[in-house]
């Protein structure tokens, strides 16, 4: 057989793949027309503050300031997302008019949007991206959907402290 199917039913033939021994990063750019950033593309977790977020150069080898500056960034678009999820259901209870549809679906595409820039920005395969993002979503989540404020008003702060007394 030519090594696609030995018949067998599973389509492999005697065919195996090995992964590399050692994750090698691959080049961006294209160096040989002198365009290219001289950075390195990761494709397995790592940590440093050389890396590539989002756009092209940046923050690049910037230095810490940029690094951190983009670390905040991808942190707040986190937060943003969960921040919008929480407009969104807001507006969802709402009255089933269609100015609301409409307001619904703009808030919606906007809160994928900034999602699968988070996303993009995690693919860096930078650590401490990853760990903004994760920050970022858990303090929108905490601040717009988890419901703590919206128990400890004042009125409810009151009811609570004498159910507890």
């Amino acid at each position: 057989m030519n090594g696609m199917g030995d018949g067998d039913g599973n389509g492999m033939g005697s065919m195996t793949m090995t992964p590399p021994s050692s994750p090698m990063p691959m080049s961006v750019g294209n160096h040989d027309q002198g365009h290219g950033s001289g950075m390195m593309m990761h494709m397995t977790f790592f940590w440093g503050k050389d890396t590539l977020v989002i756009f092209p150069g940046w923050p690049g080898n910037a230095g810490i300031g940029m690094y951190l500056l983009s670390i905040l960034f991808v942190l707040i678009m986190a937060a943003l997302a969960e921040a919008l999820s929480a407009v969104s259901n807001r507006f969802s209870q709402s009255d089933k008019t269609a100015s609301n549809a409409v307001m619904l679906t703009a808030i919606h595409t906007l809160r994928m949007g900034v999602a699968y820039l988070v996303m993009l920005a995690v693919m860096s395969f930078n650590v401490g991206v990853f760990l903004a993002a994760l920050a970022g979503h858990a303090i929108g989540f905490f601040l717009g959907r988890s419901g703590f404020f919206s128990r400890y008003r004042t009125g409810d702060l009151e009811a609570h402290t004498t159910t507890n007394k």
